[in-house]
C-alpha cells in the first residue's frame, strides 16, 4: 500500500505563498490521478486541485488563478504552489493517490498538513 506523506504547511499571512509537498512510497505514474484535497473545521472535505497521470489538471473555482499542482514522477512528488492565500484557504491539506481497478477503485491519503492564513 502506497505510504504518501505531505510537508509544507504552516502559518503564513494573507497574500502571502506556501508549497505543499506530496512525496509517495512507489510510483505515482501508476495511478491514474493524485491530487490536493482540504478540510477546514466543521466542514466536509472537498477537492482543491487534481492532476492525471496524462497531465491535464482541475481545480476548485476558489483557487483557480492563484493555486497550482505539478507533479514530478521521477522523484514520486506532487506538489501544490499557493499563492495570494486567504483567510479562507486556512485547512488541514490532504494528498490523494486514486486508483481506477478494474473492479474497483481506490484511494490513498496521506496524514495531511495544516495550512493557517491570517488576516
Amino acid at each position: 500500500q502506497v505510504q504518501l506523506v505531505e510537508s509544507g504547511g504552516g502559518l503564513v499571512q494573507a497574500g502571502g505563498s506556501l508549497r505543499l509537498f506530496c512525496v509517495a512510497s512507489e510510483s505515482i505514474s501508476r495511478f491514474a490521478s493524485m491530487g490536493w484535497y482540504r478540510q477546514a473545521p466543521g466542514k466536509q472535505r472537498e477537492s482543491v486541485a487534481v492532476i492525471s497521470s496524462g497531465g491535464s489538471r482541475n481545480y476548485a473555482a476558489s483557487v483557480k488563478g492563484r493555486f497550482t499542482i505539478s507533479r514530478d514522477n521521477a522523484k514520486n512528488t506532487v506538489y501544490l504552489q499557493m499563492s495570494s492565500l486567504k483567510p479562507e484557504d486556512t485547512a488541514v491539506y490532504y494528498c490523494n493517490a486514486h486508483s481506477e481497478g478494474f473492479i474497483r477503485n481506490v484511494d490513498y491519503w496521506g496524514q495531511g498538513t495544516q495550512v493557517t492564513v491570517s488576516s
